[in-house]
């Protein structure tokens, strides 16, 4: 709450929460990927883990971050291609934890969370 050095807790203001940093990356998986062409012949897709390395990698730039710990979550909601520009947006829930959208040309294609070692 916001106070009142002369009288304490100002009645109906409460003290508004900030808002958690974002930060944002981009990146885009090549048609050299080793992981491409099984997946899928003639008609390649980003595979998800791939995403999420990807994602993982940000993360640790952004934020210092230890190795991946744990995906509590994870959401796909469109397919990558090749060569796609993958736009990500990295928000910090709390300690050793962050929350992730992706996005290809303004769609989301997936978000999820992110739990890293301590």
């Amino acid at each position: 709450m916001a106070t009142d050095p002369s009288h304490g807790p100002a009645p109906g203001r409460p003290e508004a929460a900030p808002a958690p940093a974002v930060h944002r990356a981009c990146f885009t998986v090549p048609l050299t990927h080793p992981s491409l062409p099984g997946h899928f012949p003639g008609h390649p897709v980003v595979p998800g883990v791939v995403l999420l390395d990807q994602v993982a990698a940000a993360v640790r730039a952004a934020f210092g971050l230890a190795p991946v710990r744990a995906v509590p979550r994870a959401k796909f909601a469109a397919p990558v291609l090749p060569g796609q520009e993958v736009r990500v947006a990295l928000t910090r829930l709390a300690p050793g934890r962050v929350g992730f959208a992706c996005e290809v040309a303004g769609r989301p294609v997936a978000a999820g969370e992110m739990a890293f070692a301590a």
